[in-house]
């Protein structure tokens, strides 16, 4: 089976560990951990047990379980914009390109045979439940200076793009991606645990499809407004 590699920005890490067996194993099974635990439980020490392996092994590849957490988001967005390049790379119609980044964003994850040390699907529940705690933190601005956010802007300046190619005008381009991208995962825990803050039902079969369908209505839909407005 073929297995790609997502380029990761150096200062996410010691040591790549998608050079190394132990490397490709803390990432699997630490997926599998903060998915079951949460990140607030998640410790190294009970990572080395469930591998059968040291605390100081996991700690030559990653400086602490931040660092392993963006590590693992930033995999997560950069594997969006593989994606999103991959299912509109020979398109034109940069409004077809927009609903399929949409799409990619907010729809239902499954398997991706490409990266078989990866579960997408459970890691796209720890980006649901952890995104927000990789920012939200004292150290954002060094972690920002150090580009370990330099996946989710990437993302975000992708998607963009086919906004401004939409229409010109529009003066909020990434802003408007970042809130889709933000809300994406945050409509989707709102069904689950806040009921109250969405019209998206977690006891419904199609609650990523009714993510995708409003967050293409409130995109196209400002866009539409903005050309009107400018006609």
């Amino acid at each position: 089976m073929a297995r790609l590699q997502l380029l990761m920005n150096a200062r996410l890490f010691l040591r790549d560990p998608q050079e190394t067996e132990l490397g490709r194993k803390i990432v699997r099974e630490s997926i599998k951990m903060i998915d079951r635990l949460g990140i607030e439980e998640f410790t190294f020490k009970k990572l080395a047990k469930e591998i059968e392996s040291t605390e100081a092994s996991i700690y030559r590849y990653f400086e602490n379980k931040h660092k392993l957490l963006i590590y693992l988001i930033s995999w997560y967005w950069n594997w969006l914009e593989y994606r999103i390049d991959f299912s509109t790379h020979n398109l034109a119609d940069p409004e077809e390109k927009l609903k399929i980044a949409i799409g990619i964003v907010a729809g239902k994850k499954t398997s991706d045979n490409l990266f078989p040390d990866i579960d997408e699907i459970a890691l796209n529940r720890i980006v649901i439940a952890e995104s927000d705690k990789t920012y939200h933190t004292k150290q954002v601005d060094e972690d920002n200076s150090e580009g370990l956010f330099r996946g989710f802007k990437a993302l975000c300046k992708k998607i963009a793009g086919f906004v401004k190619e939409i229409d010109s005008s529009y003066e909020y381009p990434h802003a408007l991606v970042s809130t889709m991208l933000e809300a994406a995962h945050q409509q989707i825990f709102f069904a689950q645990h806040l009921p109250s803050l969405t019209e998206l039902k977690k006891s419904r079969e199609d609650t990523y499809d009714q993510n995708v369908k409003f967050l293409t209505h409130m995109v196209i839909g400002v866009l539409n407004n903005n050309s009107k407005a400018h006609a």
